[in-house]
């Protein structure tokens, strides 16, 4: 495809778009919530069908050399499928946000003013890797009223199609326009460029991927852009804390799952815990086959418990690095401000954990620590939408306005402001 017809495309799917989106806002809540319940039952049925297209992505990225981590993401299996069936059902069952109007006040002159909240019409996805994200995407279009455009990676093209399929049997099946989620169905790169530069149709542009594909993106974007480049995590491990449960957390932060932006790259451990604490993590992450980079003071307790061949020297760049991979960064810090300087120096604010008896530290940690997500003795890897209770996420927020960590429906809306008056007039 050319980029004179590949343009021809997209203008011609967000002028559909544009339309489909006046009916999104005004469709009832009973509506949405058949939409979503029917992909959800359209997944679980379909779960054999969906995993033959994903494998057909699979094996084509395995010959062209795709990397262990994105390879990773590119996988579904009936866990991830169930996952998003279940997120789907979680949405249809949240109270409806579109229309509710908050905070109403009666004014001197006798208006009354509040805020009602509405959607923000159409949004532009543009993610890599995940297929999953296309029903996370959808989904949270729906339950909030938006339209939305999904571009998903050239290596997920056969799992993306397979998907928005079921996505717009769901809407049709709900009285919904099946023009409210649609797919780009090309894997022309100039359809991005389209996508990110079309203002007339699009209000809000989400991309979800590595740091080339969203610097790009906000470089070259017309439209307002929701994002955020790295998940460089950390964990701080605090004196005073429960041993026990640190190396528990400390464990599934880095290695429940290597290739999500929330597992965490750098250990930090309070000086006065560091020799009970290092020498038993490191056991676990040497067991896993975790590559350990470590500061000097840090290397002989580490050393205890792991093989040399798993502890090296952390270089300065090891504390900006979002490695996506067995590989943590280990650093003693004197304690708790020592800790929250070098999380908010290094951190991508992202997500930032940690794990302590001090209730004065804890606070001080969600006060003072600069991130997104902020959490108290519990797993960096719960930063996501579906844990938060928000159904599903179309993608994590380091932005400072409007939409700030995971992005739910609440985040694909906005508020204007309403009067209700009887009469009255402006003196």
């Amino acid at each position: 495809m050319n980029d004179h017809s590949t343009h021809e495309l997209m203008q011609t799917i967000g002028a559909q778009a544009r339309r489909a989106s006046a009916r999104m806002a005004t469709a009832s809540a009973r509506d949405k919530a058949l939409a979503l319940q029917t992909l959800a039952d359209l997944l679980r049925q379909q779960a054999p069908a969906l995993l033959a297209a994903n494998e057909q992505d699979v094996q084509r990225a395995r010959g062209n050399g795709l990397a262990g981590p994105l390879l990773d993401r590119l996988t579904l299996s009936d866990s991830i499928i169930a996952t998003a069936a279940q997120g789907c059902e979680q949405l249809a069952a949240m109270p409806e946000l579109i229309g509710e109007i908050t905070g109403l006040r009666q004014q001197p002159s006798g208006i009354r003013v509040g805020q009602m909240r509405v959607p923000l019409g159409v949004f532009g996805m543009i993610y890599e890797s995940r297929p999953n994200v296309t029903i996370e995407a959808a989904s949270l279009a729906i339950k909030s009223g938006n339209a939305c455009i999904l571009r998903g990676g050239s290596e997920a093209i056969d799992s993306n199609k397979a998907l928005a399929a079921l996505v717009r049997q769901a809407l049709a099946a709900a009285g919904l326009p099946e023009d409210g989620v649609q797919l780009v169905p090309t894997t022309d790169r100039a359809a991005v460029g389209a996508l990110i530069t079309m203002a007339q149709f699009v209000d809000v542009i989400i991309p979800r991927g590595g740091r080339g594909l969203i610097e790009r993106i906000s470089a070259e974007a017309r439209v307002p852009v929701i994002k955020h480049l790295d998940g460089i995590c950390h964990t701080y491990v605090d004196d005073p804390c429960d041993i026990e449960q640190a190396v528990r957390v400390a464990d599934n932060a880095k290695t429940q799952k290597y290739s999500p932006c929330n597992a965490t790259e750098t250990l930090l451990v309070a000086r006065g815990v560091a020799q009970e604490f290092l020498p038993r993590i490191a056991a676990v992450y040497a067991a896993k086959g975790v590559q350990m980079r470590v500061t000097p003071e840090a290397e002989p307790l580490v050393r205890q418990a792991a093989p040399a061949a798993q502890v090296a020297p952390a270089s300065e760049a090891d504390w900006r690095t979002e490695h996506l991979a067995p590989i943590i960064g280990i650093k003693i810090v004197a304690g708790l401000d020592e800790a929250i300087a070098h999380i908010n120096e290094y951190g991508s604010h992202h997500t930032d954990a940690i794990l302590t008896r001090d209730h004065v530290h804890a606070q001080r940690f969600l006060r003072e620590v600069d991130s997104a997500s902020v959490i108290v003795n519990a797993s960096t890897r719960f930063a996501d939408g579906f844990e938060f209770g928000l159904g599903a996420e179309i993608g994590i927020s380091t932005d400072k306005f409007h939409a700030r960590g995971p992005v739910g429906v609440e985040g694909l809306t906005s508020l204007k402001y309403v009067v209700l008056g009887a009469g009255e007039i402006r003196q």
